[in-house]
């Protein structure tokens, strides 16, 4: 049989995997996962969870008779290189949409096809490509709501099996995961955030059949409570590809045929993920730009030097949820949804700082970080995305507490100062965090906010007033 690759990039999974499967189909099946040019970029704790995947997937491809070749290099060049030694004649993957991948991928099909090589990509990471939703005027959409409605009785078609890997009679040389060092910068933080993870194909499973089972009848109203465990908490397994968008739909779908009153929710929030693919491809200066342009003339603060925001960062602005939420994220990291629209809105509202500045930390700092996802929910923070929360709609964060955190129990969870039994998971913070913070338990905890509630809203209308937005 002639050899085939199969180029892994976020897909760490071997069901409901389009470009695994038309790799079998051609022949013999190398898989090969590159340490290249995109990856180089990635932040802390997305690069260290990526080398978690890398791993499990791995051992599944052991498991199921066939390995993972792994390789150091730009891609084109080191691609090349692969198939000169392994005589292979078509290559396979997966797509993805944001713009450093795009270009990437551009170079690699035209270059390798022009090599005589059949390169083919195939969707794999969301329900529908980017183009194939219009408006009945031929666009994109840029409101969520008419997206959803588009796409609502739309057949994304079944998941596919596992496929039987037909291997080659000789494998390639591989580097060692452990040489690349992928989690060097996330330093003493990985043993905190590594008990908190759910990492490879069969744990997302088991993920997705807990929450079935146990969690979407309340979803709707129980994802807002942030005391308690009432989201899916599979954004870490997508961001991934340990299980697919098209897997978490069918499973959202069976649950509505079964009368599970949060499942349509639940469906909402999956097509949601993929109204910022939507977005991202059509647009993909929402990554590094305001996406409503006049917005690039509004008056943030873009020094990242300022008090407010280290304050901001190490979770001790004296704003209780906002600091919570941000020390959540440093010890397991994640973030509860509700408390991501709640730092954001503090930062780029209450701080006037750029909404750059946030979404370039949790870029380094969340584990389940994605570049559409990211992008959309800081800008649509910030009011400068699409289909945005309005600048003038500012989140208060002692209302929100009250409303989502009632009794308290989030704040207590992870501010070990407001307590004298602080629990383990507020100490775990001090360990998490940079050394060069220099924080402890024993400091107090700020007296004051940086800026109040109050305070922060009434500077952030009068700067939106005076731009004439």
């Amino acid at each position: 049989m002639a050899a085939t690759l199969y180029w892994v990039r976020r897909d760490f999974r071997l069901s409901d995997n389009p470009a695994l499967v038309a790799a079998c189909a051609d022949g013999a099946v190398i898989p090969v996962f590159l340490y290249d040019e995109v990856l180089e970029t990635l932040g802390a704790a997305p690069l260290w969870r990526t080398g978690l995947g890398v791993a499990a997937f791995a051992e599944a491809l052991e498991n199921a008779g066939s390995r993972l070749i792994l390789r150091r290099g730009k891609a084109l060049p080191t691609l090349r290189k692969l198939i000169e030694e392994t005589d292979a004649t078509a290559i396979h993957w997966n797509r993805l949409y944001d713009p450093d991948s795009r270009t990437r991928d551009e170079q690699v099909k035209a270059a390798l096809k022009k090599d005589g090589i059949n390169a083919k990509s195939h969707s794999g990471h969301v329900l529908f490509e980017p183009w194939t939703v219009e408006t009945g005027g031929g666009s994109f959409y840029k409101v969520y709501t008419p997206f959803w409605k588009a796409v609502r009785d739309r057949d994304p078609g079944e998941a596919l099996a596992a496929p039987k890997l037909p291997s080659p009679e000789t494998w390639p040389a591989s580097d060692e995961l452990t040489d690349w060092t992928l989690g060097d910068a996330m330093d003493r933080g990985a043993d905190i955030v590594a008990p908190h993870l759910n990492v490879g194909e069969e744990a997302a499973h088991g993920r997705m059949g807990a929450f079935i089972g146990n969690g979407i009848d309340d979803y709707a109203d129980a994802r807002d409570n942030l005391a308690k465990n009432g989201t899916s908490l599979l954004s870490e397994n997508l961001t991934y590809g340990e299980i697919s968008a098209r897997q978490c739909w069918w499973a959202g779908q069976r649950a509505m045929a079964d009368g599970k009153s949060g499942a349509e929710t639940f469906l909402k929030e999956v097509v949601w993920r993929d109204f910022a693919y939507h977005l991202v491809y059509h647009t993909p200066r929402i990554t590094s730009t305001s996406w409503r342009e006049e917005w690039e003339a509004f008056p943030w603060n873009s020094d990242e030097r300022l008090k407010e925001v280290k304050a901001w960062k190490q979770g001790r602005t004296g704003m209780a949820i906002v600091d919570a939420a941000m020390r959540e994220m440093y010890v397991t990291g994640r973030m509860h949804n509700r408390a991501r629209m709640l730092v954001a809105s503090y930062l780029t509202k209450h701080l006037m700082c750029h909404w750059k500045i946030g979404m370039d930390w949790f870029a380094e700092c969340l584990v389940d970080w994605d570049p559409a996802s990211n992008a959309m929910g800081w800008q649509w923070s910030a009011g400068s995305g699409p289909d945005a929360t309005p600048y003038f709609r500012v989140f208060n964060p002692e209302t929100q507490a009250e409303k989502f955190d009632k009794d308290g129990r989030y704040r207590m969870r992870w501010l070990a100062e407001i307590t004298s039994k602080p629990p383990e998971t507020a100490l775990s913070y001090f360990d998490a965090v940079p050394r060069s913070w220099k924080l402890s338990a024993d400091m107090g905890y700020p007296s004051a906010p940086i800026v109040g509630a109050a305070d922060g809203r009434k500077r952030a209308l009068e700067a939106y007033e005076n731009r004439g937005f």
